[in-house]
This record gives structure tokens, sequence and C-alpha cells, in this order.
């Protein structure tokens, strides 16, 4: 079949640049490129017309940080179900972490994953590779050949570098690829352990405690280091003020930067731990209700540069475990786009310029990717978006292999109808009405 042109008509385009999307039809052509965004594009017969008043059309969501297990642990996730659950979400590209089984430690292992996600997957997937071999933090991986075949960061995410020497080594040499270093911030000898916040609500529980020090002390070490280094560092998944304000001292200090939060992070604390339930359970762990605040005061700042799931499937027996035996992360990519919409932008905590801006723009700008803006020239990649509608969170829903949400059951507000990718329309839920162009009898209804 000859591909059509398609009319998104009167949508609300979401932009980084405008806390209130702007009404606008947007039209696509045959080759998938964005043809033109205007206030009124007249249609015709050789268009595909989709009638999407009340809806947002907001850039396809970019997620630098998940979990897809595969190779190793295919009974948790693969790259084609873990990239399910992404289009699922409304998240247009990812990158995966290297902590599989085996580790991503080699250019042939980057070689090979990329490989298997050019075949099983519908979207963009990235790879990253390890700081050390086997993640063993002894020795450092092949960082330049790991670089040659295709990987766009360094990380042993899940576990910190221990050894300073060895993470200082590994910012100096990548300074000559121009690759993003990553950090899992943890001293392993305070967090040893542990299975929730260190304070009131584990000593109530009786669980052992994992202490904020134990992420801000590493963050400051590894500042310390990339600024010696002179080399760009990415802080994962930060969970504390204190770790926050240590970022924004070495931001004024010109240190090359850039952190990331998770939406649940964002979303719960330490307190909504009451019923020992293990998919509240991740690494790090929930902080208290004021770090909540100062991590959603720092997103909208500006100070935090990137929303990121760390989606990390596990399988239901394990999450089944008691609390302190049950294995640390959730899972995120399904959900992540409808609760941020939910518990933040639907009350006015952040506005849909915050969201574009630092799940979708930003992410792709620090990897070096296209952007994916709406705009003319742009080869299409956007969602579609009905805050109208209601997502229940259920097993027919959840796309990913895993279940380990704390969403599971409930009702969210939103719904992802529709993602566009070029030509390809990866995720029709049906909610954007074709809109009929002519009678019967040839003339225009």
């Amino acid at each position: 079949m000859k591909p059509m042109r398609r009319l998104f008509k009167q949508a609300n385009i979401a932009s980084q640049d405008n806390p209130m999307p702007a009404i606008a039809d947007v039209l696509v052509d045959e080759s998938g490129v964005i043809r033109d965004v205007s206030p009124d594009i007249p249609p015709s017969t050789d268009m595909k017309v989709l009638d999407c008043s009340n809806k947002i059309l907001l850039p396809g969501l970019f997620d630098m940080h998940v979990h897809l297990r595969e190779p190793g642990r295919e009974d948790k996730e693969t790259i084609e179900t873990g990239t399910n659950a992404a289009i699922n979400g409304g998240i247009s590209g990812i990158l995966a972490m290297p902590n599989t089984d085996p580790p991503i430690d080699s250019g042939g292992m980057v070689r090979f994953v990329r490989a298997m996600a050019r075949d099983r997957s519908g979207i963009p997937v990235l790879t990253s590779g390890c700081i050390t071999k086997g993640r063993a933090g002894k020795s450092l991986a092949d960082l330049a050949d790991m670089h040659t075949q295709g990987a766009v960061m360094i990380t042993d995410d899940g576990s910190p570098v221990a050894d300073p020497y060895l993470f200082r080594r590994a910012l100096e040499y990548s300074r000559h690829f121009d690759i993003i270093v990553a950090s899992h911030c943890e001293v392993p000898e305070l967090s040893r352990g542990g299975a929730m916040n260190e304070g009131a609500q584990s000593y109530r529980l009786g669980l052992p405690g994992i202490p904020a020090c134990s992420e801000e002390i590493s963050i400051e070490r590894d500042l310390r280091l990339a600024q010696c280094a002179d080399a760009r560092i990415h802080i994962q998944h930060i969970s504390t003020a204190r770790g926050l304000a240590i970022i924004r001292r070495f931001k004024e200090e010109g240190v090359r930067v850039t952190c990331e939060v998770t939406p649940h992070h964002l979303l719960f604390s330490d307190n909504d731990i009451q019923d020992y339930n293990t998919h509240l359970k991740m690494n790090p762990p929930l902080r208290s209700p004021e770090d909540n605040k100062a991590l959603l005061d720092g997103l909208n700042e500006g100070l935090i540069d990137v929303i990121a799931t760390d989606h990390a499937p596990h399988t239901r027996f394990e999450k089944e475990l008691d609390f302190a035996s049950s294995p640390f992360g959730i899972t995120g990519l399904d959900t992540a786009l409808i609760s941020l919409f939910t518990h933040l932008i639907n009350k006015g905590l952040i506005g849909w310029d915050c969201l574009v801006r630092r799940f979708a723009s930003e992410p792709r700008r620090i990897l070096q990717l296209e952007p994916a803006d709406i705009v003319t020239g742009s080869t299409a990649d956007f969602i579609v978006f009905d805050p109208n509608g209601r997502t229940h969170v259920n097993n027919s829903f959840i796309k990913s292999k895993s279940i380990n949400t704390p969403y599971l059951g409930l009702e969210l507000c939103g719904s992802v109808d529709m993602m566009v990718r070029g030509t390809e329309i990866l995720l029709d839920r049906g909610g954007c009405r074709n809109e009929p162009l002519f009678s019967s009898k040839g003339g225009m209804e």
C-alpha cells in the first residue's frame, strides 16, 4: 500500500519552550517527515486526517537508564519485551545498562547486543558498557573497543567503582573518546545489608537502613575526581537533598556534570512503605518527603537535567520474598509518563515544558542524538497523549515481562494513544478519530 500523508488536526503541541501547549495542525508526509506545523492546514483527499482535539502531541520520550536483562536473565526481561513496554509508555528510545549476565564489558559484547536490538526492537536501543571488567571493580574494561563498537556511555551501574584510582583513570580515558562516564553513587561499606532508607520509618519497621550519606559521600568523591580529570560525568538516580546540593556546588565550579532523577524518587517517600511492599524497594532507596521536595524543586529549576526510569524488572517469585531478601528495583517504562502526569502535571507541580525538556530533549542532547522536536523539517517522532483518558495498570496493560510496579492494580490519569516514528505507527489505541473529508455526494462534510 502506498504511504499516505497524515494530518493531525487541532492538537495541543507540547514543547520545552512553552509551559502551555499550543494548538496546531501537524502534517507528516509519505516519507515520515513533518512537512508543516500550522494553525490550520486544509485537508485533501491524499491525507489520512486524525482528530487530535483535546489531545497532547509531545516528542517521544527518551529513557537513558534502562535494564533490559538480555543476555542472561531473559526470565525477567528481553530486548523485545522491554522495548514493547517503552512504546506502551510513550518512550521512543532507550539506553540499556551493561549489568547483564555476562556483563557488557567488551567491544564484542557491545556489537552482539546492538545486533540483537536491531532485530528485535521497534525503537532505537543505545548501549552502555562497563567501566571495569565483569563489573568487578578490579581493572578497567576495554573502553576504546567498546566505544568503537558503539557504546555511548560507560558505567558499572548497580555497583559503584569503589577504587578511586580506577575511577579517575576511567574519567581520564573518557576524554579521548568523548564518552560519558556515569556513576552509581554509593559507599558499599555504609550501605551493606540495608533494605530501605535509614530513619524513623526503618526503625519502626525493623528493617536495616541505608544512610543518605552513603550516596552523598560517593557523589562528592566522584565529582571531585571528574573535576581533577576535566571529564564529563553523569550522576545516576539521585535521591537526596544534600546530594543535589553537592551537584549544585560542582556545577557552579564549572564541572561538566549532569544528573538524573527517577519518577519514583519524585513521587514516593519512605513513609509510603507501610506494609513491607517490595514494589517500593529500590536502590537508592526511597528517601524522606523533604528529599522529594528538594528533588522536585531541582527538577523545575533545571539543576536536575534528566528524568530516567531506572527500569529494573524482576520475577514475581523474587519480589514475593520478604522485604529484606527481595531484590532492589521496580519497572518504569510502562508507567513513567502516566504516573508523572497523574501526580505532577495534573496537579500543576511541573509543566509540560519541564517534562519535554527533562524526559525528551536533554537525554538526547547529552547523548548527542538528533532532537525529536515537533517542527517543520524534522522526522516524525512523537506521541499522542489523552489527558482525559484513564489507564488501568493491570497485567493486560503492562508489556514488560515483569510486573514489579507499585502501580499494579491502580488507575492512573491519562492515556498514551499513539506513537509515530517516521512512516510507522508503533502504537495505536484508537484514541484519534479518523475525520471524514468528503460526503458520499463528493462535497466537504
